[in-house]
């Protein structure tokens, strides 16, 4: 089960959840049928319980969104991208790291 922390983002309302935001966000693009991505789901769910307040998580499923995958150049996944100002200011892709790299991600960015 997802966090209530972590929001679903679409290409109908990435701007307002993502660009527009006032705080850092990071977007965790994804798919059902990814393996990579559920398995790291459960450390999406961590971070955002360690960062509420701080940094926003979303989930954008890449099948139903693709307009937005593809703006993003988003062609492996599970992709994790930082943005801060409406700006990309990181990226990960792959499952690797764990929370310890999910955090590097975001931390330079709170």
């Amino acid at each position: 089960m997802a966090s209530a922390l972590v929001q679903d983002a679409t290409d109908t309302n990435f701007n307002d959840l993502v660009i527009q935001s006032d705080v850092p966000v990071l977007v965790d693009f994804w798919a059902t049928w990814c393996g990579p991505c559920r398995a790291i789901a459960p450390l999406i769910d961590e971070l955002a319980g360690e960062t509420d307040g701080q940094l926003r998580i979303v989930k954008l499923d890449v099948s139903a969104n693709m307009q937005t995958a593809s703006t993003y150049s988003v062609s492996n996944i599970p992709c994790l991208i930082v943005f801060k100002g409406g700006q990309e200011v990181g990226r990960k892709v792959g499952a690797g790291g764990g929370l310890a790299g999910l955090r590097g991600l975001v931390q330079p960015h709170l």
